[in-house]
């Protein structure tokens, strides 16, 4: 009798762990999960547009182009039309949005006009625009040499 009293509580903690085990892949599984939903939902937030895409969109004169460097960066000069509010400033809630202009960020390189983006998405709640690679790929699409 002492022998099966054994094997049931064997049998029963077995049981025991592999629900737990289960529970815990479960929760690991189900976090992995989530993790994938938000990046995929911050990468999807944030729309890198090429140069040729803002040009039209600068053309079309519907936009609200912000650059979002620095004062010694904006002092060598802006893409026509945009306006300078430094990432360091930048609050997407302070934004005057009622005059239906989609904003369209920039800088340098595109990694602060990212971030830029990032935030402005997470305030409207949708996807928000930068130039990928920044003033740099304007420039290098505009020269004339």
């Amino acid at each position: 009798m002492q022998a099966r009293t054994s094997m049931i509580s064997i049998v029963a903690a077995s049981l025991c762990l592999a629900a737990c085990t289960s529970e815990a892949a479960e929760s690991a599984a189900d976090a992995a999960t989530e993790s994938a939903v938000a990046e995929a939902a911050r990468e999807t937030a944030v729309v890198d547009l090429s140069v040729d895409e803002l040009a039209t969109l600068v053309d079309a004169g519907n936009i609200r182009l912000i650059d979002v460097r620095r004062d010694d960066e904006v002092a060598e000069g802006m893409i026509p039309g945009a306006e300078h509010i430094m990432l360091d400033d930048f609050d997407p809630a302070a934004l005057d949005l009622s005059d239906g202009r989609e904003v369209v960020l920039y800088c340098r390189s595109g990694r602060r006009s990212g971030i830029a983006a990032e935030k402005l998405a997470a305030h409207t709640g949708e996807p928000a625009k930068h130039l990928g690679g920044g003033i740099i790929a304007w420039r290098e699409a505009n020269s004339t040499d």
